[in-house]
Order: structure tokens, then C-alpha cells, then sequence
């Protein structure tokens, strides 16, 4: 463990996916670079450890989701958080990361310093405060607020006899059985909660504004256990991600290329999961084409099978207020409750809200570009993993892993010390996420923004990035480099 007064190359911010991912590249590629994890809850795991909601699950495939250099060998694709969980702390332990993380530790400011080319940090441990000093800042915390879900507020909740919760903080123990719930949302979380919760309660309602796409999608991949089956495991593995990735990028093309297409038949799969008599006009066709929003994967068409057994429904309509006895909606129908579960979306939270100074001057991240979608602009030797929001998060965060074991390895030949993407001023600026979704639109003020050529174009699509992030050079003009005590580029 290291001291105060030493200096690290590298600390990461975020036990979770993206830091014990980032933590094995580094090892595995950089084996003399010093490195700590700062984690700031108790555990590892991130999102798979946090969230305990019923049936949290992954919303794409482990084989895409999980580590290019460790296979996911169960069964099934589309895990639960449990398998999910076990897995990350699997791989940490085996590669000997778990030593290097710093557990309820949490990081509130970092300031860097041209002079002497290293970042301060600022943390919080059991009600203290220390600083520890690093040569590259590793931000690999998420996109969203551990602390604060979106919670809108609702006329008359106070009136309500039975209980509110939110999925991310959901209570231990909670007994459900036999209650009427209403879930309020059409997202991700609603149509995991849904059909989970269904299996015990009395009856799951899925109240929603509007819908989302839906689609089934077995649990199982038959080709991967198959593969598996006959291949060694590591080659089993490569097969299968390859042929998921570029089943991924064909149908977002194609649903791009084609949105009135794409739409009807999403609609279509869905009226063919509830029969001819279900309104799927109402409660299953979205206002806007396919991946505006993320597309919500049930495995195993398990929402679809709850709704035709009765067990659950899905109303469209918006609430009046709460009541007594359950919500009042604006159609004037009343829908009674024991349980309201507000799965009502994310709160967007940079870099875990962590304070950055550069020199000695405050840094918004909304005011920078991101450089490959993993830099920002004018801010040096500070690296952010930040996944797909179209396919499989970790297939970004893998490919930000080793470009930034490359720059190491850059710098250390070269003999300097500091890289930093300068922004060029006839650079027009766009939005960072092309996406409709609530939680993205109310963080427009927070996200970094994207340029409008490479290397500040954000593509979002695995083949494009891996040329050009893989195989492009180091030393592109746009990243500057330099040594010790000066900032380049100024």
C-alpha cells in the first residue's frame, strides 16, 4: 500500500466493471506501472453490487458485456447481477487486484500540476481527509449518481397508505407477496422488475407515460454453449463475441438505415408475443425509432408470458395523484396499490462528481470536447471509460484499456510525461450522446460534448473504434505530449 508522499503511475477511480477491467489491462500490459483503486463504497462490483432489485439482470449479453480476456462460461447469456456479481469478484481476486483497492474511499477533488506533472487527489476515508498523487487519473465511476435516482415528486403521495421505493435503493428484505404493485416506468428496470416481482405478488401493474421497444431474446445462447461444447475455451469465447458484435452492429445499422421498418417489425415481434387482441398500438409502439432510446431485452419473452397469464398488465396514462389507496390517473381510471415502485430512470453524475482543477483553474466537463471518448479536451493525463450506449459497455472500456497502456508505453520511450488533447478552434460541438432518453436529456448541462470529425467524433460502433483507436498513432497532432513542468500545446 502505497504512502501519501509517493507518487503513483496510475490511480483508478471504481471498483466496478470498468476499473477492475481497466486494473487487469494494465497489469497485464504495463507489469512495472504502480496503480491503486479507490472505491468508494465497501465492496467491489459497482452497478452489480449496488443494485439488489428482483431480478436484476444484464440488458446484453456476457459474452459482449463480460472481459475480452476472461470467458464467460455459464450457460446463460443474459445473467443475472448474482452470476454477474461472482464474476467480477472472480476476476479480481484471481489476477490479484483485490489488493490494490482502497475501499471506502472516496474521491472529492483533483487538481493536477504542470510542474510537477501529477494529479493531487482529494479523498474521504472514516471522516478524514488525505490526499494521494498519481501520474494519470483513471476515471472508471459510471455515468450515473450511486446516491440519487431520478425521483420525481407526485400530488398527493402523503395520502398514500402503503409504501414508495426506488430500485436503486432497494430495502433488504422487502415481502411483496400478495400486494398489488404498480411499477411506474417503461424502461430497462421496469421490464426487469415486472415479470420478477409477478411470480409472487398478487398482481404487477407497469404504469407508463409511453412506451418503449421491447424484444425477446433467449437466455441462452444455443451457438456459444455449442461452441463451448466442442472448441477450447478461449477460442469458444473469441467465436462467440465476434459473432455477437456483428449481430449487434447489423441490426443497429439496419434499424438506423430503415427506422420505419425496424419499428414495425420490433412492434410486430410484440404483438406476436401477446396476440391478436392485445392493444399493442397503445402499450407497445413508441413515439420515436428504434435506438432514438435504448432497446429493453427481455430474456426468454419473460414480460410478455406474465401479461398473457394475467399475472401483470401495462397501462398507458399518466398520474393525476396519489391516493389512499393507490393512483388516480389523468384518464380518471384508479389503480390500487400496496407497493409503488419508482423506476422512474438515472441521475446522470460525471466522473462521480468528482472536482477537477488544471493548474489551479476549475475544469467543467460540459465545457470540454471528448477526444476518442475517452480524454478530455485541454485536461492532461486524465482517462475516462465510458461505454456504448448502443451495445455492450464494456466492449468501449476494453478498448480505452489498452489505447491507454499504449500511450504509457508512448511516453515512456519518448521520455515524457504529460498528454493532453488540444481542442482545435474551428471544431464544432455537438451533443455527446445522439439519444432521447430522459436521463440523458436532463444531464445535457453536465456531459462533455463531441466534435464533429475524428479524432472527436464519438461513433459509437466497435469496428470503427477499433481502428481507430487500436491502430491509430499515438502522436496524432491533436494529442500533445510533452515532459515534465510544461504543458504542451499552450
Amino acid at each position: 500500500m502505497k504512502t501519501e508522499n509517493e507518487l503513483l503511475d496510475v490511480l483508478i477511480v471504481g471498483a466496478g466493471l470498468s476499473g477492475i477491467g481497466a486494473a487487469h489491462v494494465l497489469q497485464r500490459r504495463c507489469p512495472g506501472k504502480t496503480y491503486q483503486i479507490l472505491e468508494a463504497r465497501a465492496a467491489l462490483g459497482g452497478t452489480w453490487d449496488l443494485f439488489r432489485y428482483p431480478g436484476v439482470r444484464s440488458d446484453s449479453d456476457m459474452h459482449t458485456l463480460g472481459y475480452s480476456f476472461r470467458p464467460w462460461t455459464n450457460p446463460k447469456a443474459i445473467a443475472d447481477g448474482p452470476a454477474i456479481l461472482r464474476y467480477l469478484q472472480e476476476t479480481a481476486t484471481e489476477a490479484g487486484i483485490t489488493d490494490h483497492i482502497r475501499f471506502n474511499h472516496k474521491v472529492l477533488s483533483a487538481a493536477w500540476s504542470s510542474a510537477e506533472a501529477c494529479w493531487t487527489v482529494a479523498v474521504e476515508h472514516g471522516g478524514q481527509r488525505q490526499t494521494l498523487r498519481a501520474r494519470f487519473l483513471y476515471a472508471c465511476s459510471g455515468y450515473y449518481d450511486y446516491e440519487q435516482a431520478h425521483r420525481p415528486e407526485f400530488a398527493g403521495e402523503a395520502d398514500f397508505a402503503g409504501r414508495i421505493v426506488q430500485p436503486q435503493f432497494w430495502p433488504e428484505n422487502l415481502d411483496y407477496s400478495g400486494q398489488r404493485v404498480v411499477v411506474l416506468g417503461s424502461g430497462a428496470t421496469a421490464v426487469t422488475l415486472v415479470p420478477t416481482m409477478a411470480q409472487t405478488a398478487a398482481h404487477v401493474t407497469m404504469l407508463q407515460r409511453s412506451p418503449s421497444f421491447i424484444v425477446s431474446q433467449p437466455s441462452e445462447d444455443k451457438i456459444a454453449n455449442r461452441l463451448r461444447r466442442y472448441l477450447p475455451g478461449r477460442l469458444a469465447h473469441h467465436l462467440t463475441r465476434w459473432k455477437n458484435v456483428l449481430v449487434q452492429i447489423g441490426l443497429y445499422a439496419l434499424a438506423r438505415l430503415r427506422p420505419a421498418q425496424a419499428k414495425r417489425q420490433l412492434v410486430g415481434l410484440a404483438a406476436r408475443q401477446l396476440g391478436p387482441d392485445y392493444d399493442v398500438a397503445t402499450h407497445f409502439t413508441p413515439r420515436y425509432n428504434p435506438w432514438d432510446q435504448r432497446v429493453c431485452l427481455v430474456p426468454d419473452g419473460d414480460l410478455f408470458r406474465a401479461i398473457r397469464k394475467g399475472q401483470a398488465a401495462v397501462v398507458t396514462d399518466e398520474i393525476e395523484r396519489f391516493t389512499s389507496g393507490g393512483l388516480l390517473l389523468k384518464s380518471g381510471r384508479e389503480l390500487p396499490a400496496d407497493l409503488v415502485v419508482l423506476a422512474t430512470g438515472l441521475k446522470i453524475k460525471l466522473l462521480g462528481g468528482i472536482t477537477l482543477l488544471v493548474d489551479g483553474q476549475p475544469i467543467r466537463p460540459a465545457d470540454t470536447l471528448s477526444y476518442r471518448g475517452m480524454m478530455l479536451s485541454d485536461v492532461p493525463n486524465l482517462i475516462m471509460a465510458f461505454g456504448y450506449t448502443n451495445a455492450s459497455w464494456t466492449l468501449k472500456v476494453d478498448l480505452t484499456a489498452n489505447y491507454f497502456c499504449r500511450l504509457l508505453r508512448y511516453l515512456d520511450r519518448h521520455q515524457l510525461a504529460i498528454a493532453v488533447p488540444r481542442r482545435p478552434t474551428d471544431l464544432a460541438a455537438r451533443p455527446l450522446l445522439d439519444f432521447s432518453s430522459g436521463y440523458v436529456q436532463r444531464a445535457t448541462g453536465e456531459l462533455p460534448r463531441q466534435g464533429s470529425r475524428r479524432p472527436w467524433f464519438v461513433h459509437q460502433n466497435y469496428l470503427k473504434d477499433l481502428l481507430n483507436i487500436r491502430y491509430t498513432r499515438i502522436n496524432d497532432g491533436t494529442l500533445q505530449l510533452g515532459p515534465v513542468g510544461v504543458l504542451p500545446g499552450q
